[in-house]
C-alpha cells in the first residue's frame, strides 16, 4: 500500500508507541491520585507538557491538553466575544462554532492567501476576535500569520490560529507568530489520535467548556488520556529534532510530483504560486471527477484524498477552492496528495505512472 494521505492522519511512530506502552499496561494510575501510580502518571504528563512547550516555543503553563485539533479550535472560539471574523478557508471546527457569532468572513485571493490590505479593511470593521489558520489542510497554503497578528494586535484584537497542519512540517513558534491562541494536534505528527493542545497567552482569558474535575488548570476538566499525552510529547520531541530532515525529504518528493504533473495535459495544480507546506499537492485533471480518481487509486492500494478528510464523505466541492474563486466543476476534480518523510521516490514514481493514465 502507498499512503499519501498524511494531512488526514499519520501512522504512530514506533518510538512514540514505545513511550506510550508503560501507560497502557503497568503505569495506569489516575494523575489526580496521590499514590505512587498517580504521581508517576502526573509526572509523565508534565514531562510531555515540557516537550510540547519546547517544540512550539512557549511556557509549559501555556499548554492546555485536549482531545485534538477540533477540541482545541472549539475551546479557542469559546473565548471569542463581540465581533468575530474568520477566514473563508478555515477547517469546519472553526467555521461551525464561529457561526454562533454571526461572524465576518475574511476573503482570500486566487492563490488562497489573505492579503494584508484585506486585514486593513477588516480592522476598520473593528472585530474583537479573529481566527486565521497557519497552513491550509487542503492546499497547503501558508498564511503570513505573524504580519496579520501584528496588525490586529496593534488594535487590541485577539488572534487565534489553527496550526494543526503546519507543525512538524515547517518551523512554528508561538512566540514569533504573535498570536494569543494556537491549536495543534498529535495525530498529524505521528502521535496517537485523541491528543492535541491549545496554546494560550496568559493575558488571554480562557472560557472553559468542560467543567468538573479541575484538570488542566481548571480549563479543561476530565481525567487525562495519559498514554496519548505521553505519545504526543514524544512525537513533538522527535519532530523538533528531525524537522530539517523531514522538510528536505518531503520537499524533494513534492517537487518530483509537481514536475511530472506540470507536463501532463489537463492538469491544474491549485495554489502552485503560493507559499505552501513542503508535503501538500492539490491538483485536478480536467473533466475527471476527483472522487472517481480516488476510488480508482484505492483499487490499486494507493491512499489519497479529494480534500479535507473531515468533509470528503459529503461529496461536495471544496469550500476552500470555492473561496479561492475556482468554479465548482473544476473544484470537483481536486485530488490531494499529502506526503510524509516516510514516503519514498519509488512510491512517487509508481503513483505518477498510474495517475498519468487518467489524463484527458
Amino acid at each position: 500500500m502507498i499512503y499519501f494521505d498524511n494531512n488526514a492522519t499519520t501512522p504512530i511512530d514506533e518510538r512514540v508507541f514505545e513511550s506510550m506502552l508503560p501507560f497502557l499496561k503497568n503505569m495506569y494510575g489516575n494523575p489526580s491520585s496521590v499514590h505512587r501510580l498517580g504521581r508517576v502518571a502526573k509526572s509523565a504528563i508534565e514531562t510531555a507538557r515540557e516537550q510540547v512547550a519546547f517544540f512550539i516555543d512557549c511556557e509549559p503553563s501555556q499548554i492546555i491538553f485536549t482531545s485534538g485539533g477540533t477540541e482545541a479550535n472549539n475551546l479557542a472560539l469559546n473565548c471569542a466575544f463581540g465581533r468575530v471574523a474568520v477566514s473563508a478557508i478555515e477547517h469546519p471546527s472553526v467555521l461551525e462554532p464561529a457561526q454562533r457569532y454571526n461572524s465576518e468572513i475574511i476573503s482570500v485571493n486566487r492563490d488562497g492567501i489573505i492579503e494584508l490590505s484585506t486585514i486593513d479593511h477588516l480592522i476598520a470593521k473593528r472585530p474583537d476576535f479573529v481566527s486565521v489558520m497557519l497552513a491550509n489542510n487542503e492546499t497547503g497554503v501558508i498564511q503570513p500569520i505573524a504580519e496579520i497578528a501584528k496588525k490586529l494586535n496593534a488594535h487590541g484584537i485577539i488572534v487565534h490560529s489553527d496550526a494543526v497542519q503546519a507543525v512538524g512540517k515547517i518551523p512554528v513558534s508561538f512566540t514569533d507568530l504573535g498570536v494569543q491562541l494556537l491549536s495543534i494536534s498529535g495525530h498529524k505528527i505521528y502521535a496517537p489520535k485523541g491528543s492535541g493542545a491549545l496554546i494560550f497567552d496568559k493575558k488571554t482569558e480562557i472560557s472553559t467548556q468542560i467543567l468538573g474535575g479541575g484538570q488542566e488548570q481548571n480549563l479543561r476538566s476530565g481525567t487525562e488520556n495519559v498514554a496519548a499525552i505521553v505519545g504526543f510529547g514524544k512525537a513533538c520531541e522527535i519532530a523538533k529534532n528531525e524537522l530539517d530532515f523531514r522538510q528536505t525529504r518531503m520537499q524533494s518528493l513534492q517537487t518530483m510530483l509537481e514536475t511530472k504533473l506540470a507536463k501532463m495535459p489537463g492538469v491544474t495544480i491549485f495554489a502552485k504560486n503560493a507559499p505552501r507546506l513542503p508535503n501538500t499537492v492539490l491538483f485536478g485533471i480536467e473533466g475527471i471527477d476527483g472522487e472517481t480518481v480516488l476510488l480508482k487509486l484505492d483499487q490499486k492500494r494507493i491512499c489519497v484524498s479529494s480534500g479535507s478528510a473531515c468533509a470528503s464523505a459529503e461529496a461536495m466541492p471544496s469550500h476552500v477552492l470555492l473561496a479561492m474563486g475556482i468554479d465548482e466543476s473544476q473544484a470537483k476534480t481536486a485530488i490531494r496528495v499529502s506526503l510524509s518523510h516516510q514516503n519514498t521516490p519509488g512510491e512517487m514514481l509508481e503513483f505518477i505512472e498510474i495517475i498519468s493514465q487518467f489524463g484527458v
